[in-house]
């Protein structure tokens, strides 16, 4: 089966401080680059990536989060999106690796991509992901029909959904860890955590507000 997982790209000013951040919520370190600028963390479901924004070539401003996706096989995943009319989905060759594109709805670009397999310039760490936790973004969307049948195409989900002119992502997990708990660790390691009604709302490190809520 061709398991495609959704993964928010977090670009920030502060990689060490955002990995402590999510690890302290809850994720684990999966991958990072031997040279820095780069970690990958995984949940019982989802994951987050982390890339320096000072060495992105996308110009990206420190706290912006964009969508992304990792999937076992692209090519599958290609014919799957052709098929399915996203007729400009391609796929090309990076330096960290291949990629699939396709336009999105919203006018956004997917980039999606290919598991890595060769480790060269990367440490894998023995992560043993906490099956309670799932990465569940925010989406700001103006054609949310559009972006369901987006992803029932790609297999993923769930997301959450907010009417916004401008498409945009927020990081939000869910948890069916006790939320006193985690509000707890939380404050425990420093951050401001706020109990509210089923979720838990903390500032990270790049000064964005991300939801915790309650399976």
């Amino acid at each position: 089966m061709n398991e495609v997982v959704i993964r928010p790209l977090r670009f920030t000013d502060d990689v060490p401080a955002m990995r402590a951040f999510l690890e302290t919520l809850g994720l684990r370190s999966r991958i990072e680059s031997e040279r820095g600028g780069w970690v990958e963390l995984v949940a019982g479901r989802g994951m987050i990536a982390l890339h320096d924004a000072a060495s992105s070539d996308a110009g990206a401003d420190p706290g912006s989060t964009t969508l992304a996706f990792e999937a076992d096989d692209i090519e599958e995943l290609k014919d799957r999106l052709v098929a399915a009319g996203y007729e400009d989905a391609s796929i090309f060759d990076e330096a960290f690796g291949r990629v699939l594109t396709a336009s999105g709805p919203d006018g956004t670009k997917l980039w999606i991509d290919d598991r890595r397999d060769d480790l060269y310039g990367y440490k894998l760490h023995k992560s043993d992901p906490d099956p309670r936790w799932s990465v569940t973004p925010s989406l700001g969307v103006s054609d949310q029909a559009g972006w369901e049948r987006l992803l029932t195409t790609l297999g993923v989900g769930p997301v959450r959904f907010r009417a916004a002119t401008d498409f945009d992502v927020q990081i939000e997990l869910t948890t069916a860890e006790d939320l006193g708990e985690v509000a707890g660790r939380l404050a425990a390691s420093g951050y401001a955590a706020q109990p509210g009604d089923g979720e838990v709302s903390v500032v990270d490190p790049d000064g964005q507000l991300v939801r915790v809520r309650g399976a």
